[in-house]
């Protein structure tokens, strides 16, 4: 056991095989259902696929970010303690951290809504419903996740690989069908003028890795839960690398599948994309099947977010950066009910607004304050603490620079709308921290060495 866990008061349930699956299942959910046609369109065509490819280049380097971060840093609470820690020494000590959950209170309900949105959406192939009622259809889904959730980890753990299992299953069936039935002449039908350089190639290659990256994004996931893995300087990285490449063979693979099988001309107007596929090779029940299977599959990932994310209030409560509310753990439980249920709160009103748009606006609000504060970090531990680390990327700093490059890429192709967000809402962050430091009374967070 190592000092990391003697250190806890929180339950260590989690090994290499539940960290993996809490990855996966958050990395795959309902996203990459709902956006084939949309990385599709950005670029006009099966030519999208160098979207997938230069994404899975970009969450392999990003993810060599984190997991060098996690292995020196593994607590709860993720970037939170990764900025915390790696920018403390500098003038930017207090106040990225507090950027960070600033932004997280923005986007991180978002994003778990977006999977609650998605699986409502998804569910109007099985039973025709009014725009009110998918909207409260998706609040449901973040209803009962919260039910979920509030009890002890360890029956959280053992929850968590049965419904990997669901989502691997999933995944499965779709490739196995498509590669039966895979015509590669309909899958690789390039339009004219498909790979001609261009401002619009440009910008739809952005589009589609912005895309790419939203169902990619949660690699990291077992990082907001450090405190509650075993042997997690290890455990960490090992779960983050595995579930980059194996998530990214497995969306590549499932992508040319289902275009193989529905021509991409079809495929880019579809809202049930896999549903209509699977209806496609066995008639309308393969379709129902389907659509359960991934309801099943959002239903692990909104489940692998929301228990993720409620750890980033605790974990800030508990270093002096937020209410001393959240901080609190059920007294039978073990686990942060307060800043769980706080969460839910929010998730739940989220699950009302409409998906449209969503994916960029999460995105671009996280780029700067989150990844490249991160990337960046990195240079700076290796300075201040070079032998700390039990994991350190090969290459350095190579993946840093492709990383950082690959996340300004997207953030500059996204639109005027969302850079201006993303600003913006950097600019208020910023206005709000100095308000919060000239008022607030509390002392000066406790910092980790």
């Amino acid at each position: 056991m190592s000092s990391s866990d003697l250190s806890s008061p929180m339950r260590r349930s989690f090994g290499l095989l539940q960290a993996t699956a809490m990855n996966m299942s958050n990395m795959v959910g309902v996203g990459p259902f709902i956006t084939i046609p949309l990385i599709l369109a950005a670029m006009g065509g099966p030519q999208a696929m160098l979207g997938w490819i230069a994404g899975a280049v970009l969450a392999w380097c990003d993810g060599l970010i984190w997991a060098e971060l996690s292995s020196a840093i593994p607590s709860s609470g993720g970037t939170l303690e990764y900025l915390r820690v790696v920018y403390r020494r500098t003038s930017l000590g207090r106040l990225l951290p507090f950027l960070f959950i600033w932004q997280f209170i923005l986007s991180g309900p978002l994003e778990i809504a977006s999977g609650n949105i998605g699986f409502a959406q998804y569910l109007t192939y099985l039973v025709p419903l009014t725009p009110l009622q998918i909207k409260l259809a998706a609040a449901a889904v973040g209803l009962l996740t919260i039910v979920l959730l509030y009890r002890r980890i360890s029956s959280i753990s053992r929850l968590m690989v049965v419904l990997w299992a669901g989502m691997v299953l999933t995944i499965a069936v779709v490739m196995i069908s498509g590669l039966r039935h895979f015509d590669h002449r309909m899958a690789f039908a390039f339009p004219p003028h498909a790979f001609d350089f261009s401002r619009g190639f440009v910008l739809g290659l952005g589009s589609a890795m912005l895309i790419a990256m939203y169902d990619f994004m949660g690699y990291y996931s077992v990082c907001y839960i450090g405190d509650e893995v075993r042997d997690a300087s290890r455990t960490i990285p090992r779960s983050i690398l595995i579930s980059v490449i194996s998530i990214a063979l497995v969306y590549l693979a499932m992508n040319i599948c289902i275009i193989g099988v529905v021509p991409w001309q079809q495929a880019i107007r579809s809202p049930f994309i896999a549903a209509e596929f699977m209806e496609r090779i066995y008639g309308r029940g393969g379709g129902v099947v389907m659509t359960v299977m991934i309801l099943w599959t959002a239903l692990a990932s909104v489940f692998a977010l929301m228990l993720g994310y409620s750890r980033i209030p605790y974990a800030a409560a508990r270093d002096g950066y937020f209410f001393s509310a959240f901080a609190r753990l059920h007294r039978r439980g073990d686990f942060p009910h307060v800043s769980l249920l706080s969460l839910g709160a929010v998730v739940l009103a989220a699950s009302f607004f409409s998906l449209d748009e969503v994916i960029k606006a999460l995105i671009t609000t996280r780029i700067l304050v989150q990844f490249v504060a991160q990337i960046i970090g990195v240079q700076l531990m290796r300075r201040a603490r070079p032998a700390a680390n039990s994991f350190r990327m090969a290459l350095y700093p190579l993946p840093s620079a492709v990383a950082l490059l690959g996340w300004l890429y997207i953030f500059l192709t996204s639109g005027a709308k969302y850079i201006f967000g993303g600003l913006i809402t950097l600019v208020i962050g910023i206005g709000v921290y100095f308000v919060w430091i000239r008022t607030s009374r509390a002392s000066n967070p406790q910092e980790i060495v």
